[in-house]
């Protein structure tokens, strides 16, 4: 068995396998460094690493011939090697579409694309090809890296007498600049900016000034410039301009709504931006002994650069924030409305969750006649949808409500008591104290919703099902009370499961309404009906701006609650075809049909059914609430780039405020005289 040799007996056994090859680069191409490089990189994934290089330097430095012939072979690998597409495109955004620059970074990511060999991309490929490549070669001392640029002879990027280096970095940069004020002169992200349209385009002026300095470091045959040269001055003013352009875009977006593709262009932008400036410094020397420092951050930067191309995760995260923060935006807006303060407030929420209850109790007894269609399971899933979607969209319209709606509008209600919170030297302490207050209001506001929404629910459904049995003489619950009965037992079915589901609807309804809000904002959906000529003449000004505002207040409810009813209807149905025990449970519901199971039982169930039935209800509105408030909260986090460490915080607060005040947890405070 071969023993595993250090890294030192690595570096000496692979010279001794290439030394007589490495003067024919055509026949061992990039295998020889290829290997080189393997034998630091790390074996282990870490969030530190520490590479020492000494190995290889100290076999250079005692075998000159050896390092003579490693010199040659690495100047014949770098040199003239084309870079230009490493500043320009690689890491960046190449498309506004999203799901397109999804698939093209996974498809790189397991089989990348393989530039031409004339070009550095193509070596940094093959010998760099892991993620955390950059992490480790970041991690190199820097007194290593200089010992190792000066036993390899390289010339840094300002001594090339060809310029063929500066050259590159100038048809990039001009590239990037070409590329950004292109894009920036759309007409969707120049409507998102309407403070810019009366001013001229810093775009238009940085492209100006890159072309000037572009013509002068070519007709003088510059190799660098000082940072008080006034060009490069004046390029940091307008680059400031242009990145305050991008801020207030996205900063508008509350205004305008944003799209996924605007989203991309403004990504796109910020990105390129960034690498403008990044580069751009590369071309700044003050004092001579920045060449060699400069020159190396250079090569670890392109490295850096080509390593990260593939960055999924990355991707995702700054495409679908200020999205997740525009959809949590009109939810925090929606959610306040289902915050209580006053005992006024208190006992109108109770009223309201009421009406929600009666509704609720309502599409219990249609869907058990809707149970009895015969059809098959689609026509049932078409029936349960209608039923639940009219029934959730009249609560929504008669001002009602529906408890387990709470949760996915409030989660970033809570999130923007964190962000409003009080400022000064306590600010944080504060904070998280206000949060723990804003929680209770939360907690107790939903609490009498679901008292209300139960309290309705049962006896109306009892009422309606007796009304039914006297007028027809019908019991029409007498065939399904037991399945009524065993799906509020956890023993008997998987309730719990089934209640979770029914809240991943109840997040993913609010995520709807939410992102109705922002496309028809960024649309202008609303503007456009109020000034729809046909409206106007055949409506008449006022009732076509009433139809508008109409569309602006509750479409996007009603669209969500339409969504929600088919989640709701067609769970069933799809478990059903997939071989799956799919169902939903909802506490109001749950409530509705114990009052069903106990009239279809000639009004007779056993105590120990009566104890699961009350539990059962209970269990089934905590798991509705607990997954729908912590998808929302986790959203609401991730839209507003915070940390899960501030989660802990937010749950002592809230857990000391309850040990001082358990009753506000419950009932809204007293009114002062």
């Amino acid at each position: 068995m071969k023993e595993k040799l250090n890294s030192s007996q690595e570096v000496t056994y692979l010279f001794d396998k290439y030394y007589l090859q490495l003067g024919d680069i055509s026949y061992i191409e990039l295998d020889f460094l290829s290997s080189l490089i393997a034998i630091f990189r790390p074996k282990r994934k870490s969030l530190y690493y520490q590479v020492d290089i000494d190995p290889l330097l100290s076999y250079l430095q005692q075998f000159t011939q050896h390092k003579d012939q490693f010199v040659q072979y690495v100047h014949r690998v770098l040199d003239q090697k084309d870079f230009d597409q490493l500043i320009t495109d690689t890491g960046i955004i190449s498309y506004a579409d999203f799901r397109y620059e999804i698939k093209k970074r996974f498809t790189e990511k397991y089989l990348p694309s393989q530039p031409p060999k004339s070009t550095l991309q193509y070596v940094l490929n093959q010998i760099f090809y892991h993620s955390k490549d950059a992490d480790w070669v970041a991690s190199i001392p820097q007194e290593q890296l200089h010992q190792l640029y000066t036993i390899c002879q390289f010339h840094s990027l300002y001594e090339n007498d060809h310029n063929f280096e500066i050259k590159e970095i100038l048809y990039g940069l001009e590239v990037l600049v070409q590329r950004i004020t292109g894009r920036a002169m759309e007409t969707d992200v120049n409507k998102m900016v309407p403070e810019f349209q009366n001013f001229d385009s810093p775009f238009i002026a940085i492209m100006r000034e890159f072309n000037e300095l572009n013509d002068r470091f070519l007709r003088d045959d510059l190799h660098f410039m000082t940072s008080d040269d006034l060009a490069y001055k004046q390029i940091l003013v307008l680059h400031r301009q242009c990145e305050n352009y991008i801020d207030t875009a996205f900063s508008n977006s509350h205004r305008f709504g944003i799209s996924i593709k605007v989203n991309q262009s403004l990504l796109r932008i910020r990105q390129q931006l960034e690498r403008i400036k990044a580069i751009l410094s590369f071309l700044v020397i003050n004092d001579n002994r920045e060449k060699v420092t400069k020159s190396i951050a250079f090569a670890q930067t392109l490295i850096d650069y080509n390593c990260r191309k593939s960055n999924i995760r990355k991707l995702v995260g700054q495409s679908t924030q200020l999205l997740a923060y525009e959809i949590t935006h009109h939810t925090a807006q929606t959610g306040e409305h289902y915050i209580t303060s006053t005992k006024k407030e208190y006992w109108r929420m109770f009223r309201s969750a009421c009406g929600g209850g009666i509704i609720v109790g309502i599409m219990c007894i249609i869907k058990l006649f809707l149970g009895k269609v015969e059809t098959s399971e689609f026509g049932h899933a078409l029936l349960y949808s209608m039923n639940y979607a009219i029934g959730f969209t009249a609560i929504y319209l008669f001002g009602a409500t529906l408890a387990t709606k709470q949760p996915a509008m409030t989660a970033s209600a809570l999130i923007a008591a964190i962000e409003n919170g009080p400022s000064g030297q306590d600010q944080n302490r504060h904070k998280y104290w206000s949060f723990a207050i804003f929680f209770a209001r939360l907690f107790r506001s939903q609490f009498i919703a679901f008292v209300g929404n139960v309290m309705m629910a049962f006896p109306v459904s009892l009422i309606l099902i007796w009304g039914i049995h006297e007028v027809f003489h019908y019991n029409a619950a007498a065939a399904k009370w037991l399945q009524l009965v065993n799906e509020l037992n956890p023993t008997e079915t998987p309730m719990i499961v089934h209640a979770c589901i029914a809240g991943v609807f109840l997040f993913l309804s609010g995520i709807i309404a939410g992102s109705i809000s922002n496309r028809d904002k960024h649309n202008s959906v609303y503007y456009r009906i109020e000034e729809q000529p046909v409206l106007k003449k055949v409506f008449g000004k006022e009732k076509t701006a009433k139809v508008a505002r109409f569309y602006e207040k509750k479409w996007a409810g009603i669209f969500s609650n339409i969504w929600f009813g088919v989640f709701m209807g067609t769970t069933a149905s799809v478990g059903m075809f997939l071989g799956l025990n799919l169902d939903i449970r909802h506490i109001t519901f749950a409530s509705g049909n114990l009052a069903l199971a106990w009239f279809g039982h000639d009004r007779y169930l056993s105590t120990e059914m009566w104890i699961w039935g009350i539990l059962g209800i209970g269990i089934i509105g905590f798991f509705n609430f607990v997954v729908s408030f912590s998808l929302s909260l986790i959203l609401a986090f991730r839209s507003r780039n915070l940390s899960f460490g501030e989660l802990i915080k937010m749950a002592k607060a809230v857990w000391i405020y309850f040990k001082i005040n358990p009753k506000s947890f419950f009932l809204p405070p007293e009114e002062k005289k």
